[in-house]
């Protein structure tokens, strides 16, 4: 039951951060996405990927995790790079963006598929949701958009994780489907996490500050 609370907390989190406190400094928000995308690719690497090598063909997963590579590239013609920390629409837009919310609802259900699967994962789910929470509040709530259209859109894209999990228990599927998707949810991580270490960066240099919250996500997905 928890697996499908946290991703719904996680999106209020990020709402209430940005409605109470504002935050401005840009600078603390790209260590947060550094330590969130650190975060990600670590468990990525510690338990997804080894688990889907290692119940079936890897040459075959190997084609669905740059699957879900492809995939996520495609997404973000529309979501304009939501999911790894930018939002490239005119805040002043009264039309509710509906690409945006699909691109980031599908990414969000797919998410959802191997988390009963993977406990340690919900953890990098929450942080890397209550990220794009806090991306997309702060985008919404300085748009001409209504509450009720705001609230619309941060209600279903906070239900769309937890449906993903849910479709996985109720949808049969055999071993091989559930490890084919798990490979295109690989894929989708490994091309935001990788995106967010390389976009939180400054002119592509050395920031020590940066680096020290990379390895204190490696560490903590490590522990995990």
């Amino acid at each position: 039951m928890i697996n499908y609370f946290l991703p719904i907390l996680a999106v209020l989190i990020g709402f209430l951060i940005v409605l109470i406190i504002r935050p401005k400094q840009q600078h603390y928000f790209k260590l947060f996405l550094a330590f969130s995308g650190a975060f990600l690719l670590s468990l990525t690497i510690f338990e997804l990927l080894p688990d889907v090598f290692e119940h079936s063909d890897g040459k075959h997963n190997g084609i669905f995790i740059m699957l879900g590579i492809s995939l996520q590239i495609f997404l973000e013609f529309f979501s304009r790079g939501a999911e790894h920390g930018h939002v490239h629409t005119h805040s002043n837009n009264k039309i509710f963006p509906w690409l945006l919310f699909t691109s980031l609802s599908i990414h969000s259900f797919l998410e959802g598929f191997p988390v009963n699967h993977h406990d340690s994962l919900i953890f990098a789910i929450v942080i890397h949701k209550t990220a794009i929470a806090i991306i997309l509040s702060s985008f919404l709530l300085e748009s001409k958009m209504s509450k009720k259209k705001i609230a619309f859109f941060l209600i279903l894209f906070s239900l769309m994780t937890p449906l993903g999990s849910y479709a996985s228990d109720i949808i049969p599927m055999d071993n091989i489907r559930q490890h084919e998707i798990s490979a295109i949810v690989v894929g989708i991580f490994l091309h935001i996490s990788t995106t967010i270490l390389f976009e939180t960066s400054e002119g592509h240099q050395f920031n020590i500050k940066k680096l020290l919250v990379i390895i204190a996500g490696l560490f903590t997905a490590y522990l995990i």
